[in-house]
């Protein structure tokens, strides 16, 4: 939400003062499309961006001071926007190729992923694990959202925080995989597939548009062109007609389970 409300200042304070999307970027020495990209919120201005927008568009550093605060937020500037759809998601499609999502993520699972991000500092660490775990009060809620999972097989198998940590991760898969409204499904290991390059989730809000997010190594992006989101649920009917039945795979999470505990007794 914040990014969205950034791109419509830098939008209005650009109509304001009379500049085309390309007058601006040239005083600022950067392309159109950067102009464009921050203007529609696909990209965030970066706090050298920022700063020469605030002295092209005479804002007294009020650009500056919205990139600093939304890149210290605990949520990721790129995931923001979805994480308003998610919490109010009637039904939500989750692929995940190499962690568990972070939905159902146990607090320790989480805590081993975001320590694993470059310099981050220990209270970074803290705010981050606590909003993902505040996000996944939405499948707690009296009327819960449909919850689609698929998992590539890796997901069971990599070792995040030791055997401890796995075993109960997969027990939570096991909690979860019982509930009435969710669905996970193990895609083998075996089965290529056309999202080896990162996850992504869809969204679907009741009276709005569908939102998709997709994952990447840096940030990720929300996603709300329709042609696009309908690509992304595209690969996911190819990924989910793949995988295996909600039985098959409960009992692949529930070997998985069986197996860390096994190696926490060795």
């Amino acid at each position: 939400m914040e990014r969205q409300l950034l791109a419509d200042e830098v939008r209005a304070l650009r109509a304001r003062r009379g500049y085309s999307q390309d007058e601006l970027a040239k005083l600022i020495g950067f392309s159109q499309s950067t102009i464009k990209n921050i203007e529609t919120a696909y990209r965030m201005p970066t706090k050298e961006q920022a700063h020469l927008l605030d002295k092209a568009l005479d804002t007294a550093g009020v650009l500056t001071r919205w990139e600093s605060r939304i890149r210290a937020a605990p949520i990721s500037p790129g995931f923001r926007p979805f994480a308003a759809a998610e919490a109010e998601a009637r039904a939500l499609k989750w692929f995940e190729y190499s962690v568990v999502p972070g939905l159902l993520q146990t607090e320790e699972y989480a805590r081993m992923l975001v320590e694993a991000f470059p310099g981050l500092t220990e209270s970074e660490v803290v705010a981050r694990v606590a909003a993902k775990l505040d996000r996944q009060a939405v499948l707690e809620l009296e009327d819960p959202p449909w919850f689609w999972a698929v998992i590539d097989e890796h997901v069971l198998h990599r070792n995040v925080g030791g055997p401890p940590v796995m075993a109960a991760q997969l027990a939570k898969l096991v909690e979860f995989a019982r509930r009435p409204r969710v669905c996970i499904q193990v895609l083998s290991a075996a089965c290529p597939h056309n999202a080896m390059g990162g996850g992504f989730v869809i969204a679907e809000v009741a009276r709005q548009s569908t939102v998709a997010y997709v994952d990447t190594v840096l940030d990720g992006q929300t996603v709300y062109d329709r042609a696009m989101v309908e690509m992304v649920g595209v690969v996911w009917e190819s990924i989910r007609t793949k995988a295996l039945s909600d039985n098959e795979s409960l009992g692949l999470i529930e070997e998985g389970a069986q197996q860390w505990q096994q190696r926490i007794a060795s």
